[in-house]
């Protein structure tokens, strides 16, 4: 698949169709700086029919509603996807006239719905209509009518995706399209054929790529503290998920919940991401035996899967593959399962229309493949976007109730439960209410031989309303999903306070909320796989979260990926784990662990998943181990010594602090290199200053001198214009004292380094003070080996080596004397090699003079 040039035609096509919409809707004289009379009877000297003048005034309310922007550019959404899922059926064949819209059989842009537009069959196509334009060589007129036809008469198929077009979406219908260059003609040229036959990932990176401006402009727009909207989550955390880590995730959840229910080694050999159970003990075995008596009940149509998170429906596509094999070996037919998992197992939900849109149609596409007459069947998936009852008729609310009081106390419920969805989305938890009653009354209102004047409303909005209530209310046998990743100071208000109120323990960021959130969809014992930030298994702030899902959860699989899993994102600030666990709590047992991190890229990490376990990175542990470990710390891939030690051996906190240096808050103005200032006032305005630097162990990296003259009394009062102290002289107690300092901020190894008594340090040189001096060389002896590294590795995931990691660490002591004298010697032939440079401050001559 060639993703760069989906990317770049996504990119292109944004602008382009919100150039043209925008373009068509000042033909009607509405522009971003108004729009005129909203009822006006002509525009521009021109008689508007009677559907454009109810349609420019429908676009009207939205524009005062929405704003001209965001009109523009949902209207260019539409046709985008409307565009993009003609060209996926097309090319596979499944529209039901088998008339290609955009193209020839041979692929050229010549769209075959023009040349076969006489002999088609298409509900609502007017033929006379069609003579006339064919008369008139109006070609572009033509074409743009046989769109909206074919995409009417689709519309009774897929309703999802292609709702009828009689509103303000056809007035701004995009112009041109027949000309090279336009956007239909771009996409057949710029996107290989062959790659829409990729059941979903085509859809997935065309979502991605066509929301990657707004995306830039959503962090661009943090930067100036302005806070993530509702309207743009979905562009700031879309991330399409890759395939194999997908596959994982259903494997080892949706797959897992059936095989150790129904055992099938043809169906496990096809599950290549599958990770088989780990040995256990017996008292674990027992445990394991007696769930899945219960697993064994479950007969195909009986389970229940979702995705929260769908997206474009990546996920839930999977699902399908895995549910036909399941039902395959239970003993269907792969069409009766088609119909079978649109009907009874598959679930999704977005916050955003638009990625819901492509979810359904992906869910309705893998049908389609698997059924070559399901588009007849009238089944519907249940894939939906978050609704919010905000502006609810109460009317209508009354008359769908009809005085009766569990109808009432229901819909109550959820009304008030659903009020700002959109602010919260899939982490809303929505209480079970009888569902069944509500769809009886939608089945009297639908069956009404004279509708009352409120049936149309509730059936086109109360009926959707409730279908969302109750996937989010209703448990689930397995939960897949790659949550979004936002923190809390991105949070707008709203979704801060619900967060807080609501998941206290997850408040850092969404992807932990969502990690409580599947947590509660799932049934007791059900399975839940994501891909998350991998921050949750070591940092503080989520210690909490650590141990509620360790007492209630057990842990069966993950992948730890580390930095560089998706190729989208370069560097090493996003860092994440995939891992499955399932809803019961069995503290001895093993889950089973594969360390990926230092593998670089999708294709690495991929690959390095799939060697076998002998090859050295599997792993075993269970939660009471990790309860016991500090902080409850997720160190999967620690020795039983390692263990031991984080346990049973005293910390570095007791032997000494850990302390932050100065800011000074203007460098420029109050720090110089050392060669830079009068060597005479060395010592006397101007100080020594660690201020961190590159990598380097034992001793070395002084090369700045700090304005301390009067004790820092210019720093110390330095203030803004309000009189703010702007400068933080922290600890200063501490400045001239000996000790070890290391890097704050470092993408390699610890390295820790001796300072003595003539330096101040900073905030990014952080330095370790010892109770007792003496201990000096021992530390920065022990503080340099691989063992303080790999303890380092479970306390520190960051980039940042803080004041809060050293205390952390073990100290054992032993052969001290031996060691101190190596670490002296160590010390003393660094500072012999950094002197040697004109850099130190030390510096005499050359060695080679």
């Amino acid at each position: 698949m060639d993703k760069n040039a989906i990317k770049k035609y996504a990119v292109w096509a944004r602008r382009e169709l919100i150039s043209r919409v925008s373009q068509r809707a000042a033909q009607y004289e509405i522009t971003a700086d108004g729009y005129g009379d909203q009822n006006a009877a002509s525009v521009h000297g021109r008689i508007l029919s009677a559907d454009e003048k109810k349609q420019r005034s429908a676009l009207i309310a939205q524009i005062r509603e929405k704003g001209h922007e965001q009109v523009m550019e949902e209207i260019a959404y539409t046709w985008f996807n409307r565009f993009s899922a003609l060209r996926f059926m097309e090319v596979n064949g499944y529209l039901p006239t088998r008339v290609r819209v955009f193209t020839d059989d041979e692929n050229n842009f010549k769209p075959q719905i023009l040349t076969e537009a006489i002999n088609m069959e298409l509900e609502g196509l007017d033929m006379q209509k069609v003579y006339d334009l064919k008369n008139a060589n109006d070609d572009d007129a033509l074409f743009k009518y046989m769109i909206i036809v074919q995409c009417n008469a689709l519309s009774k198929i897929l309703p999802g995706m292609f709702q009828r077009i009689s509103d303000y979406t056809e007035l701004l219908f995009p112009d041109n399209l027949l000309r090279e260059g336009s956007v239909v003609e771009q996409m057949i040229v710029m996107i290989p054929q062959e790659d829409w036959t990729d059941q979903v990932q085509i859809i997935g990176w065309l979502y991605q790529y066509y929301n990657s401006e707004p995306k830039d402009q959503v962090f661009a727009n943090l930067k100036k503290n302005i806070k993530i909207s509702k309207e743009n989550i979905p562009a700031a955390t879309q991330l399409f998920t890759p395939d194999w880590i997908v596959r994982y995730m259903v494997e080892n959840s949706l797959g897992r919940l059936w095989l150790e229910g129904h055992p099938n080694d043809n169906l496990k050999a096809e599950w290549k991401y599958y990770l088989d159970e780990a040995e256990q003990e017996p008292e674990v075995q027992a445990q394991l035996a007696e769930i899945r008596k219960e697993y064994a009940t479950l007969k195909p149509e009986d389970i229940l899967a979702i995705d929260p998170c769908q997206g474009s429906g990546h996920i839930l596509a999977y699902m399908f593959d895995v549910l036909i094999q399941i039902y395959e070996a239970y003993g269907y037919s792969a069409r009766e399962a088609a119909a079978s998992i649109v009907e009874h197992n598959i679930w999704g939900l977005d916050i955003d229309e638009r990625a819901a849109q492509l979810a359904y149609f992906s869910v309705m596409m893998k049908a389609r493949q698997y059924d070559r007459r399901f588009f007849s069947r009238g089944i519907q998936p249940h894939v939906y976007a978050i609704l919010e009852s905000n502006n609810l008729d109460p009317h209508c609310v009354e008359y769908f109730v009809d005085g009766r009081k569990e109808l009432k106390s229901a819909m109550n419920t959820l009304v008030k439960e659903l009020y700002d969805a959109k602010e919260y989305g899939s982490i809303l938890n929505v209480t079970q209410v009888d569902f069944n009653a509500l769809y009886s009354r939608f089945e009297e209102i639908q069956n009404e031989a004279v509708p009352g004047l409120y049936s149309y409303y509730a059936l086109d909005t109360l009926l959707p309303l409730v279908q969302v209530a109750q996937a989010m209310a209703q448990k689930y046998n397995a939960v897949a999903t790659n949550p979004p990743y936002m923190g809390s100071n991105n949070m707008n208000p709203k979704l801060g306070k619900y967060v807080k109120e609501h998941y206290d323990v997850a408040k850092s960021d969404l992807f932990a909320v969502f990690i409580l959130r599947c947590k509660e969809m799932c049934v007791r014992n059900g399975f839940c796989s994501m891909i998350t930030q991998h921050g949750w298994m070591f940092l503080g702030s989520y210690e909490k979260l650590r141990t509620q899902m360790l007492s209630e959860t057990t842990i069966d699989t993950m992948a730890h990926l580390g930095a560089r899993a998706f190729d989208e994102i370069s560097g090493e600030v996003v860092q994440t784990t995939t891992f499955s666990f399932r809803k019961t709590i069995s503290r001895k047992k093993k889950g089973s662990f594969c360390r990926l991190v230092d593998a670089t890229g999708e294709e690495e990490k991929e690959t390095l998943y799939l060697k076998d376990i002998e090859d050295g990175n599997y792993y075993l542990m269970d939660a009471k181990t990790f309860s016991e470990i500090p902080n409850a710390f997720l160190g999967y891939w620690l020795s039983e010594k390692l263990v031991y030690h984080l346990v049973e051996t005293p910390k570095a906190g007791v032997y000494g602090n850990a302390k932050q240096g100065l800011i000074t808050s203007d460098n420029d103005r109050f720090l110089r290199l050392w060669f830079e200032v009068n060597p005479d006032l060395i010592g006397k305005k101007w100080f020594l200053y660690n201020k961190g630097g590159g990598f380097k162990r034992w001793y070395g990296n002084i090369m700045y001198v700090v304005n301390w003259e009067n004790d820092g009394f210019e720093i110390c009062h330095f203030v803004d214009e309000k009189g703010k102290l702007r400068s933080r002289p922290q600890n200063i107690q501490f400045y001239f004292r000996e000790g070890l300092t290391w890097n704050d901020i470092s993408t390699a190894d610890f390295c820790c380094r001796k300072v003595d008594n003539s330096v101040i340090f900073d905030a990014s040189g952080p330095t370790f003070f010892l109770n007792d001096s003496s201990n000096l060389d021992y530390f920065v002896a022990i503080l340099n080996t691989s063992t303080i590294q790999a303890f380092m590795n479970l306390i520190c995931q960051g980039l940042h080596y803080s004041t809060g990691h050293i205390p952390q660490i073990p100290v054992v002591f032993g052969n001290k004397e031996e060691i101190e004298d190596l670490a002296r010697e160590n010390v003393t032939l660094v500072k012999e090699e950094w002197d040697s440079f004109e850099t130190s401050v030390d510096f005499k001559k050359h060695p080679l003079i």
